[in-house]
């Protein structure tokens, strides 16, 4: 095992429960998460807004991402066909295939952003999309122009740029220019190179 690989953590996950909660609201506050995601953050809000997915009311999954067994960040998950009117808006920029799959993600942990375990926690949590969905085809992800931390994060994860376009934006102060990343389940996650900055 080489220095590297040593530090870097393990990755686990599990879906986020209602206890969990207020740990998320404090990392929806954090300024690094709050510039992109714009979600509010009362206890209310947040039960509002993630309650139906943790209690399996809603078919996203919304996954709690440990790093070496201590909270890190959260990957949200989902088919694309489980929601209509964001499928019709990405196939307006992307061709999308049956079977596709998106994911959101951020670090709340905001003592290991920038440590480049971004797209380890990616790539991990793609491994286990492709396990634990065996029809998922690809998954597609759009990301603000702006938000280069998160393109690259994706490219290092081993997703492609494949579109260009304009798309809501989460946050009202973005403009709607988009990049769109994909990957197929056939693709080697990992590529060499992709965890060159």
């Amino acid at each position: 095992m080489t220095d590297l690989e040593a530090l870097v953590p393990a990755f686990t996950w599990r879906r986020l429960a209602e206890e969990d909660f207020p740990l998320l609201g404090r990392w929806l506050e954090r300024p690094h998460v709050a510039r992109w995601w714009h979600h509010e953050t009362s206890a209310e809000a947040v039960a509002r807004d993630f309650g139906p997915a943790a209690r399996g009311e809603e078919p996203s999954e919304d996954l709690l991402v440990f790093a070496d067994g201590r909270p890190f960040g959260l990957v949200q998950r989902c088919r694309l066909g489980d929601y209509p009117d964001y499928l019709a808006e990405l196939a307006a920029v992307v061709d999308v295939p049956d079977g596709a799959m998106t994911i959101d993600y951020l670090i709340g942990d905001a003592d290991r952003v920038g440590l480049g375990l971004g797209p380890r926690m990616i790539r991990a949590v793609l491994d286990g999309l492709w396990a634990d969905h065996p029809s998922a085809t690809c998954v597609i992800v759009p990301v603000p122009v702006a938000n280069r931390a998160s393109w690259r994060a994706l490219e290092k994860a081993g997703l492609v740029r494949v579109a260009e376009g304009e798309l809501e934006p989460d946050n009202p102060i973005d403009d709607r220019a988009h990049y769109l990343y994909r990957i197929d389940r056939n693709d080697r996650i990992g590529r060499p190179g992709t965890d060159r900055g």
